[in-house]
């Protein structure tokens, strides 16, 4: 069965239930997306991730990426490989000494790994065809923009720390806010002043 690649188009909050949030993969060179609910926490986990913040302390899937590479286990493909009663299956593609080994993973999960790994996300013809949705305008696929560009919505409050607020303030109060952010675990916030910093020494 042929495999079809995807990649994360956004995160953003599901409007119809509460504290959930939905992922869209995108088919890769193709017009089909996949939408699939996650929760609160591992939409947090992915967004994180997208957002290349370092948190104070390793989050889960952190602490399971550091694991798998002190046993040398490499992630080599996340596979979303089944679709039941609206439920998406995945397995994680796994490497060790040279034995390839499929380990079952939760969908939000597998995501949130496959972005530590930056290893590819894929899934078959038969899911696309029950879940995916085909979106309206395919001659503008090539100039949207891939989730690496995009800045995904966490799941935290609005940031306070608008880039207009950031510019009047030193880069040793940056410095202490973006610590300060981590060990709070606000990310979101930590992830607007990082940008700053990064624009000022990008300037020097």
């Amino acid at each position: 069965m042929d495999k079809i690649e995807l990649e994360i188009i956004t995160l953003s909050q599901n409007a119809s239930q509460n504290h959930s949030y939905a992922i869209i993969l995108g088919e890769k060179n193709g017009i089909r997306r996949l939408p699939i609910v996650i929760g609160a926490f591992e939409a947090q986990a992915i967004a994180v991730a997208l957002e290349k913040v370092t948190p104070s302390r390793p989050l889960t899937h952190d602490l399971m990426r550091n694991i798998m590479n002190s046993f040398e286990i490499k992630l080599k493909e996340v596979l979303i490989d089944n679709l039941q009663e609206g439920v998406f299956f995945a397995k994680l593609i796994c490497e060790h000494n040279e034995e390839i080994i499929e380990v079952d993973s939760r969908t939000s999960d597998a995501i949130a790994l496959a972005v530590r790994f930056n290893c590819p996300i894929n899934t078959f013809e038969f899911i696309l065809d029950q879940a995916g949705i085909v979106i309206e305008n395919p001659t503008n696929i090539s100039s949207e923009p891939k989730a690496a560009e995009k800045k995904p919505a966490t799941p935290k409050a609005k940031s306070s720390a608008k880039k207009d607020d950031l510019s009047s303030l030193s880069l040793d109060v940056l410095k202490e806010k973006l610590q300060t952010y981590l060990e709070n675990e606000e990310y979101e916030k930590a992830a607007a002043v990082r940008d700053e910093i990064g624009k000022r020494s990008q300037a020097d």
